[in-house]
């Protein structure tokens, strides 16, 4: 298969609405224009957004397992000396 009959599927699954297909061959279109071997695309994976942390729905962060929230310092003791 070459690159204009991948160009041509990717172009038709974007039309169908099928972006993962599109995506999926768009990624092959380039991993064979930017080598002379030819390679396995298929276990290709986009990287999800979330994966590394950044672009998380998650607005909070969840404390480990065990811990415990320290107590609130007193403010009628901060800062006096004995």
């Amino acid at each position: 298969m070459d690159i204009e009959d991948l160009r041509r599927q990717m172009e038709a699954a974007a039309a169908a609405m099928d972006f993962e297909t599109a995506g999926r061959l768009r990624d092959q279109i380039s991993v064979l224009r930017g080598g002379g071997d030819v390679a396995d695309t298929a276990g290709l994976t986009r990287q999800q957004p979330g994966a590394m942390g950044l672009g998380t729905s998650q607005q909070r962060m969840t404390p480990p397992p065990g811990w415990v929230k320290p107590k609130k310092p007193d403010p009628m003791t901060k800062g006096r000396k004995r």
